[in-house]
């Protein structure tokens, strides 16, 4: 059981600490990344509210739960929850918000006792690369909209030095 929070861990802390905005991974069809000097493209909150409502899946031996919250003032908010064998593995804060005319995807991190991941006054910053009716692209980070009660949500993440997309299946919460 240790083994597997500290792999989790590992996993999302390489991942988010070594992706920059630099890189383009060639990872696969599902994430993608500006090019070098490309701008986020014009883009509203109210475009993503498709987002917004309680989410759980399985990955990784455990289960996960995702809450999002409808637009309001240019912005949506969300927790995340990882539990495995009945015990808390960690925390999300996300937060979707209106910037500079396109939209931004901000993460912060935290352990089971709300010990934060990142620095103080840092978070994970995902800039909007593309969006369409049923998809939000983000830099390594793409929600799709399957269907009202599925999402898919693909992360870059780091294992072993290499990076690959991990997929996220979405049920609403009924």
């Amino acid at each position: 059981m240790t083994y597997s929070i500290l792999v989790t861990i590992s996993f999302f802390t390489l991942f988010f600490s070594s992706v920059s905005q630099a890189e383009t991974p060639d990872l696969g069809t599902n994430t993608e990344y500006l090019a070098a000097g490309v701008s986020s493209p014009t883009a509203s909150i109210e475009d993503v509210d498709w987002i917004s409502g309680y989410w759980q899946g399985e990955i990784w031996g455990g289960q996960f739960e995702e809450i999002w919250s409808k637009p309001a003032a240019g912005s949506m908010m969300a927790s995340f929850k990882f539990t495995e064998s009945d015990q808390v593995k960690f925390y999300e804060l996300l937060t979707i918000s209106e910037h500079q005319g396109s939209l931004l995807l901000q993460l912060k991190h935290f352990s089971d006792d709300l010990k934060g991941w990142e620095e103080k006054d840092q978070s994970m910053n995902f800039k909007l690369v593309r969006l369409t009716d049923n998809a939000v692209f983000f830099e390594g980070y793409t929600y799709k909209l399957i269907n009202h009660n599925e999402i898919h949500v693909f992360v870059v993440v780091e294992n072993g030095g290499k990076k690959q997309e991990t997929k996220f299946v979405f049920k609403r919460h009924i």
